[in-house]
């Protein structure tokens, strides 16, 4: 971590805004905030005066509670005008999980990068009440607990169309080097990866605004995880690439709008200290592999703190990922353990 850069972060609000209502954090841009079920209870949401209407960036999870608050924001802050259009950043369901919401109900135009337009369209297919051979066969390959095996074996397992409101054909397109007009600025999309495949992020031109997404978080890091849809993939690597390209944008006045958390300043240092961290984890694993580990067992000097159950899967993935990283760089090998767990062994 970079010496002193937590000084060089400012968060110009303290207090986040309630569900339904809204902060002007600049002139036509609202920040709103949707509840999560889960550790990481909320997900950040913004709207842009259009005029006539609305644009909004992510949605919050599909949830009756969640489209009340939605209603009660269009009836108050919103002043009764109509969501138009909505950006979704990226396909997780927290940010997309009521686009087909306002598409079918409110008729605004979804605008997204194709690669979260078609893996939401995949993952709304694709639901289970048992966990798939190939999810089990992973989560083996990961080391997961002989125990938490057993209880995800035998239960229903989280279901993107549980929080994800049915999505209609149709979307346009965005992609790195386009520009959107919206909220009476010029926005510049780049492409960020790593937390998801091809998440986009808007850089005003007007003025020093940066919606985020998930993809520059404060005080958190974004999830890297892999999982049994490419069991080999290496977002470590994307996300390096893409916080060193994206670092080049950075200026230290930037008010830099994310998914979670509180909006903040100070980009261009906590830019700095997400590159850091991610080298410095993976140079604290690489010394713990010293013994051969499966992924499951690295959590010490991975997150340096306990992980509980909430976190544990998004923990596993998270391991996984460093450890094939490491793989990948060729500073470990790996191992087929008769358990079917990968033991990684650093070079």
């Amino acid at each position: 971590m970079m010496d002193g850069a937590d000084t060089l972060i400012r968060y110009p609000w303290e207090t986040p805004p309630t569900p339904g209502e809204a902060i002007e954090v600049a002139e036509g841009v609202l920040w709103l905030r949707m509840p999560l079920p889960m550790k990481l209870d909320h997900v950040n949401v913004y709207a842009l005066d259009d005029g006539d209407g609305w644009t909004i960036v992510d949605t919050g999870f599909s949830t009756g509670k969640s489209r009340a608050y939605w209603e009660q924001a269009m009836a108050g802050p919103l002043g009764g005008k109509p969501v138009t259009r909505v950006i979704v950043t990226h396909h997780h369901p927290d940010h997309i999980g009521l686009a087909g919401w306002f598409q079918s109900e409110h008729g605004a135009e979804l605008v997204t990068t194709r690669t979260a337009w078609l893996f939401a369209r995949m993952l709304l297919l694709d639901e289970q009440d048992r966990p798939s051979a190939e999810t089990i066969s992973y989560w083996k390959h990961c080391g997961m607990a002989p125990e938490v095996l057993s209880q995800r074996m035998a239960e229903r397992p989280f279901n993107f169309a549980d929080c994800v409101y049915p999505m209609p054909l149709g979307f346009t397109r965005i992609k790195q080097g386009d520009t959107i007009n919206a909220g009476g600025r010029t926005w510049d999309v780049h492409i960020g990866n790593g937390h998801a495949p091809e998440h986009a992020t808007l850089w005003s031109r007007d003025c020093d605004l940066l919606i985020a997404g998930d993809q520059i978080l404060p005080s958190i890091s974004s999830n890297l995880g892999v999982y049994a849809t490419e069991p080999k993939a290496d977002p470590v690597a994307d996300w390096l690439e893409a916080c060193e390209r994206l670092s080049a944008l950075a200026r230290p006045e930037h008010l830099v709008l994310g998914g979670h958390k509180l909006p903040f300043t100070g980009l261009s240092a906590r830019m700095h200290q997400l590159i850091e961290n991610h080298h410095s984890a993976l140079d604290r694993l690489h010394a713990h592999l010293k013994t051969p580990c499966a992924a499951g067992e690295c959590f010490p000097p991975l997150f340096k703190r306990r992980i509980g159950d909430a976190e544990y899967g998004l923990a596993l993935v998270e391991a996984m990922a460093h450890c094939l990283h490491l793989w990948h760089e060729g500073r470990a090998t790996r191992e087929l353990r008769e358990d079917g767990a990968w033991a990684f062994t650093a070079c």
